[in-house]
């Protein structure tokens, strides 16, 4: 598994020097990239990225299968072999599945071909539902995440100037110099919610595994939800996002439609304290429009500001600093925001154990409907504002 994603890596390299070759090909020619050219271009992008998520997911999977193992430790003895099962008929096969009493059945060949019409046994079987590709976000990884069971008000504090040491003169009274704070941010707990019924013969008859995409589901749903709030969220009633609570950074120049340079992330890099650019964690947050803006993009010497990843333990770098895809954020527009870069693990999100889902089988008794009731309580707000600046494209 180790040497694929390997391979991966290394093709994802090799993309991304033809991109490079393109890009400088029509810079030494003074023009723009011809429609063929732009073709290449999209195509070697779309490669870069399919073979990043083929990286996430086969790394997701080995570490699902290493919990497993460890989970399995010491049970190895206990397993026995399989007893002989009576026949049942294909119908009660398809029921057990969709309830979960057997994971996976192989059905015996008969003699109907695909294209019967009305065949009794299916071609083919697959107990999944293929879901909508839609990345969720990052702020529930790069934030500090704090977990309580209650959802009381929890306050936090943060530093707003240190102590000042002077010099002193021989047996003279040294002057005292306490650090100041900055009034405490209060985190509660928004809730994020949603209801949705299934018949009870969804759940019983149906060739699908139901109860397996409903989870799938819940998570996706309140994840994308919360993680659009702790991005832009307002503050009232809603969490108070990253981008709303950053300082202002850099203001990009007049009449390009929102658009960033080279300069313009140079810039934002060092609006950023010293500190706050070497704390671990420190990294630009943008969406996948910005990113893809940001891969043709060259410094004052000619030198790309975007740099693949090396390794599958890593991510892409831009100006020596890791890329975080975010869809809550804006796309380059005038007075937009961005980008967002700094020390990310500075914006603090508070759940209140986590995503609960719970089932009732008597809510909508009379229809024989089983509910299932999603909630999520989270806050979140930048603790340290002076830690994370944001890009703002130009008003006009």
């Amino acid at each position: 598994m180790s040497d694929y994603i390997r391979q991966q890596v290394e093709a994802r390299a090799k993309a991304w020097e033809e991109a490079k070759a393109l890009l400088d090909t029509a810079a030494a020619e003074k023009r723009e990239l011809s429609g063929e050219e732009n073709q290449t271009y999209d195509r070697i992008m779309a490669d870069l990225d399919q073979r990043s998520a083929v990286i996430d997911t086969i790394k997701a999977q080995t570490e699902r299968e290493e919990r497993a193992a460890e989970a399995m430790k010491g049970f190895e003895s206990q397993v026995k072999p399989a007893l002989s099962v009576p026949a049942i008929d294909d119908a009660e096969l398809i029921r057990s599945l969709a309830r979960g009493e057997i994971r996976s059945h192989s059905f015996e060949k008969r003699d109907v071909l695909k294209s019967s019409t009305g065949a009794p046994v299916p071609t083919s079987f697959y107990d999944n539902v293929v879901l909508l590709a839609r990345k969720i976000g990052p702020l529930l990884e790069t934030s500090t995440i704090i977990n309580t069971a209650g959802g009381e008000n929890l306050q936090v504090p943060s530093v707003s100037a240190y102590s000042t040491g002077t010099v002193s003169s021989e047996a003279a009274a040294i002057g005292e110099s306490d650090p100041t704070f900055n009034a405490f941010k209060t985190l509660g707990a928004y809730k994020y919610s949603f209801l949705t019924q299934i018949s009870r013969e969804m759940v019983e008859d149906a060739g699908v595994d139901i109860l397996g995409f409903l989870s799938q589901n819940v998570g996706n749903a309140l994840g994308f939800a919360v993680n659009g709030a702790l991005t832009t969220g307002t503050g009232t009633t809603q969490p108070t996002g990253i981008v709303t609570a950053a300082g202002s950074g850099i203001t990009g120049s007049t009449a390009v439609s929102g658009a960033f340079t080279a300069d313009n992330l140079i810039d934002l890099v060092y609006s950023v304290d010293t500190v706050g650019r070497q704390l671990p964690g420190t990294g630009f947050m943008m969406n996948a429009k910005s990113i893809a803006a940001v891969r043709k993009l060259k410094d004052t010497a000619g030198n790309y500001v975007f740099s693949p990843a090396l390794s599958a333990d890593k991510r892409d770098l831009l100006l020596g600093y890791e890329v975080y895809e975010n869809p809550g954020m804006a796309d380059p527009a005038t007075s937009a925001k961005s980008v967002v870069f700094g020390h990310l693990p500075s914006y603090f999100v508070r759940t209140v154990g986590g995503i609960k889902l719970d089932r009732s089988d008597d809510f909508a008794f009379s229809q024989d409907l089983i509910s299932f009731r999603a909630t999520m309580r989270v806050d979140g707000n930048l603790i340290q504002t002076s830690h994370v600046k944001y890009f703002a494209g130009g008003a006009s």
